[in-house]
């Protein structure tokens, strides 16, 4: 663990408004011009709380009991001079202030992380920092890291889930050398400037029903024919891409909003929806349940794209194969492909 971080950035921030009055309702109080002590803990708890919209929820996040992060975010507040949260009728509302220390905070920390990434690391022990998103991380990567494992021993994945907003963030703060991106129709359009890209296989959109489901012993499907099908779709993070209903239709209905995938296979396995899977998570469905594929012209596709700055190294350059190799022989059902 590093030692307490003197957050310098959050101070300048802070001293262009130093003069400015403010009554005594204000959520910043500003104190004299100090560098403020604050240990990297405080600012992952702080991003924690942001996230879940609660203490307690963030709490379970972190492995911590609510009073303990409940003195933490006390403590915070006190260093900073500034109310960061405001008790609200379901959890917990977070002030400007708060935002605006978490906007330093994920500077900081990305910072602290590469850093730490570049102490520790060693040149000749082959330690490659690779991301994906989740789905990805259920088959592509538990594969590709005993492909590796059992080729070149050598090399040490370090692995971390993330979503695809995240994932960039982290490759241009140094944090990943490699990560596994979904992009296409229905989702954002990142700005990858300066990031290296290539496709990866990784088959079509399906759609998984339960063993008992009308459709269950169909291979392909025309999109007509889920017109009027029940839903079960992703929850997850504020601003995290998450699997819907079939893209294509218009005002589908929703049955769950479910944030992890084996609750959700689970309702479907129940007969209480449908949802969408890709190809990447296509073996790992349980044995009631089923995927089909969907004929649907007016569906351009999603792809998944491996993604980093700056040049391969040797270590790094043996991850891409066998992560490529691996998503060839996963997309290999539909596409034909052999690895």
């Amino acid at each position: 663990m590093f030692a307490p971080f003197t957050f310098e950035s959050a101070k300048r921030a802070a001293e262009p408004q130093a003069n400015v009055q403010h009554s005594r309702h204000s959520d910043l109080e500003y104190h004299d011009p100090v560098a403020l002590d604050v240990h990297p803990q405080s600012l992952r708890a702080l991003l924690a709380v942001l996230d879940t919209g609660s203490f307690t929820a963030a709490a379970d996040r972190l492995g911590f009991t609510q009073s303990a992060l409940s003195k933490q975010m006390s403590a915070l507040e006190s260093e900073t001079g500034a109310v960061l949260f405001r008790r609200a009728p379901r959890g917990v509302e977070a002030t400007p202030a708060a935002h605006q220390l978490a906007r330093r905070a994920i500077v900081v920390l990305d910072q602290l992380d590469a850093a730490e990434r570049e102490l520790v690391a060693s040149p000749v022990g082959g330690k490659v920092a690779l991301g994906a998103f989740p789905t990805a991380a259920m088959s592509l990567i538990p594969r590709t890291i005993s492909r590796v494992r059992g080729e070149n021993p050598s090399v040490i994945i370090d692995f971390a889930a993330s979503s695809t907003p995240v994932q960039i963030r982290r490759l241009r703060a140094g944090r990943l050398d490699l990560a596994v991106l979904a992009v296409g129709e229905g989702l954002p359009d990142y700005d990858l400037t300066g990031i290296e890209t290539e496709p990866l296989p990784s088959g079509p959109l399906l759609v998984a029903v339960g063993a008992k489901h009308r459709l269950a012993r169909a291979h392909r499907v025309d999109v007509a024919e889920l017109a009027e099908e029940s839903w079960v779709v992703g929850r997850g993070a504020r601003g995290a891409p998450q699997f819907g209903a079939w893209p294509t239709l218009s005002d589908p209905h929703h049955v769950a909003h479910l944030a992890d995938w084996s609750t959700r296979l689970g309702f479907v396995a129940a007969g209480l929806g449908i949802t969408v899977v890709p190809t990447l998570a296509e073996s790992l469905l349980p044995p009631s349940v089923t995927a089909i594929e969907v004929d649907d012209p007016r569906w351009t596709g999603r792809a998944t794209t491996l993604a980093r700055i700056g040049p391969l190294t040797e270590p790094t350059a043996t991850v891409r194969t066998a992560l490529v190799g691996e998503a060839r022989a996963i997309a290999g059902r539909t596409a034909g492909l052999q690895d």
